[in-house]
């Protein structure tokens, strides 16, 4: 077979691999897209729906200036419409107080949960412990396995405990609370993120005169970091979402913006424009923080998956 016909066979091939190569690229763009629209549909109905009176929304209106006419009922209630910003609202003063609150509660949860997550993980990736007949994967998986209780086993003696510590309706009771939830995944990630980590490195740094902590600090964190910055998110997230305990243990000062969205009903009903408002202004926060941050969550999925 001379050269020029194997180039003519080869560029025959390509071009019958070319389209069926296009339509899979073309079905897997459809599908991404497709699962696109299912996740940010939600956002989109709550911002549509903090723009409707209530026909549009007991009609389910979905589309602005075909099927309905936008209004700013939800803003203008809340306070934080255009013709209200400037003046003197409660609904706006109540909702940057509990605001502050979710915000201060939240990112002190989980910078307590990644510091103490990170030290344990640490540990439990390289030594080697042993309570009783539990080694280190047992050990990990009890920390996971805090997470199959159900909250409202909690309610009782967490009620009762806070009340002994003069804890209840304060801030302090929902950090050290929400730290201890979400203490289990900080845990489980790290390691993941520890194990991926070459100890040579560690070796290297104490021929060189650096202690374990000194190692661990200036060697092993800045190497983890987008793993931190993950597990960081992911507490924010569900530490600022929760609302049982923060229901339970709070009642005027540590009031959070999950009790604030939930208490949106009234002898009327529930005022779902309000609602819908008050819903999109508390995720927003979480909005971008997910996109500034993009970048260190890949990251740290990335060197959690190669070994």
């Amino acid at each position: 077979m001379t050269a020029e016909t194997r180039i003519f066979r080869d560029s025959e091939a390509d071009r019958t691999f070319r389209p069926a190569f296009s339509l899979s690229k073309l079905a897997i763009y459809a599908l991404l897209i497709a699962w696109a629209v299912v996740c940010l549909f939600p956002i989109y109905w709550t911002v549509t729906t903090s723009f409707k009176a209530a026909p549009d929304v007991m009609q389910g209106n979905m589309i602005p200036y075909v099927d309905f006419e936008p209004q700013r009922l939800g803003w203008r209630a809340l306070g934080l419409s255009p013709d209200t910003i400037g003046t003197v609202s409660t609904p706006r003063e109540e909702f940057l107080r509990r605001f502050w609150n979710s915000t201060i509660i939240s990112v002190s949860a989980s910078l307590l949960a990644v510091i103490l997550g990170s030290c344990a993980a640490y540990g439990l990736s390289r030594f080697s412990f042993r309570f009783g007949p539990m080694k280190n994967d047992d050990i990990s998986f009890f920390f996971l396995s805090q997470l199959i209780l159900p909250p409202v086993v909690l309610a009782l003696p967490f009620l009762i405990l806070y009340r002994e510590l003069d804890l209840l309706d304060s801030r302090i009771g929902l950090i050290l609370l929400y730290t201890l939830t979400v203490l289990p995944i900080v845990i489980w990630i790290m390691r993941d993120q520890f194990a991926a980590i070459p100890t040579e490195l560690e070796e290297a740094a104490m021929v060189d005169g650096l202690g374990i902590w000194g190692a661990f600090l200036t060697i092993i964190l800045p190497i983890a970091l987008p793993g931190m910055v993950a597990a960081f998110i992911l507490s924010l997230v569900l530490t600022w979402n929760e609302y049982f305990f923060a229901a339970l243990l709070t009642s005027t000062h540590a009031n959070t913006l999950p009790v604030m969205v939930a208490s949106q009903t009234g002898s009327q009903g529930i005022s779902w424009w309000s609602m819908a408002a008050l819903s999109f202004a508390a995720i927003l926060p979480l909005i971008v923080i997910g996109i500034l941050l993009e970048r260190f969550i890949i990251k740290g999925m990335a060197a959690g998956a190669v070994k």
